[in-house]
């Protein structure tokens, strides 16, 4: 078993047991409670669990849940449709953009004119709501279903394909160091497809989301050409991260705010 497999296995423990065991782990996974050992010190490096004499138990997070979903996230909805209005705005039409899944994502296809526009994406939200749209071109890749999404070998290597213009991600974490993350690996081949094909990468993601990491980098913040997010991201962390060479639109002006 790889290790980004063992680590959702832990990951997925915690979140329905809330507590785990070194020697409960090393029987379920087959392997040495040495191994577990090793994987409990990674995952708390990156702060998504505390270890204790034995075992660990669920790091206290009062941002987004450990695990995507299996529907929309409605936490942050002010801040998802702000920062899906100014993702939606840099959409033109002829273009062909790419929408992953997500909450944010789902907001910028509600926003998104009846217009000829392509619309990549395999969230099945997503093909709900753009399926209303007669004018709208939508290319579902394909694939199996897992949660709220389309995924599997074959779709990966229609979108490598694609001629994309503009794709906008979601992410779980976005941290300085380990750069846009997500805890299931299954999400790992689509979202580098679309990093890949796209000529634009944008991201969409609310404050929660900064300075957090999940299990498995998708893309290096160098990858990334602009952040969106909301207007409650403190302007010293927006800095930081456009000191890594990516912009952050925070959307201060449209808020009508002050920076934080």
């Amino acid at each position: 078993m790889l290790a980004v497999q063992r680590h959702e296995h832990i990951i997925r423990t915690l979140a329905r047991e809330r507590t785990v065991r070194v020697a409960e782990l090393a029987a379920a996974l087959g392997v040495t409670e040495k191994t577990v050992r090793e994987d409990l010190e990674k995952l708390e490096e990156k702060g998504l669990l505390r270890r204790i004499h034995g075992g660990a138990v669920a790091a206290t997070d009062e941002g987004e849940p450990m695990l995507p979903p299996p529907v929309p996230n409605t936490k942050y909805p002010a801040e998802k449709a702000s920062i899906a209005s100014r993702a939606a705005a840099a959409i033109q039409p002829e273009e062909i953009v790419a929408l992953d899944g997500g909450s944010t994502t789902l907001e910028i296809a509600k926003l998104l004119p009846n217009a000829p526009i392509t619309v990549v994406t395999n969230d099945l939200f997503i093909i709900a709501e753009l399926s209303r749209k007669e004018q709208i071109r939508l290319v579902v890749p394909g694939g199996y279903r897992e949660r709220n999404l389309l995924v599997g070998p074959e779709a990966v290597e229609f979108v490598r394909g694609l001629n994309i213009h503009k794709a906008f991600l979601s992410a779980t974490g976005i941290h300085p160091e380990y750069g846009l993350t997500v805890f299931t690996g299954t999400q790992l081949p689509m979202k580098r497809a679309l990093v890949e094909s796209a000529g634009v990468v944008h991201c969409v993601a609310d404050r929660s989301k900064f300075g957090r990491s999940a299990l498995v980098t998708f893309a290096s913040l160098g990858e990334i050409d602009t952040i969106y997010t909301d207007a409650g991201l403190p302007k010293s962390v927006a800095d930081e991260y456009r000191a890594a060479g990516v912009a952050v639109d925070c959307g201060y002006e449209e808020e009508g705010e002050d920076h934080p």
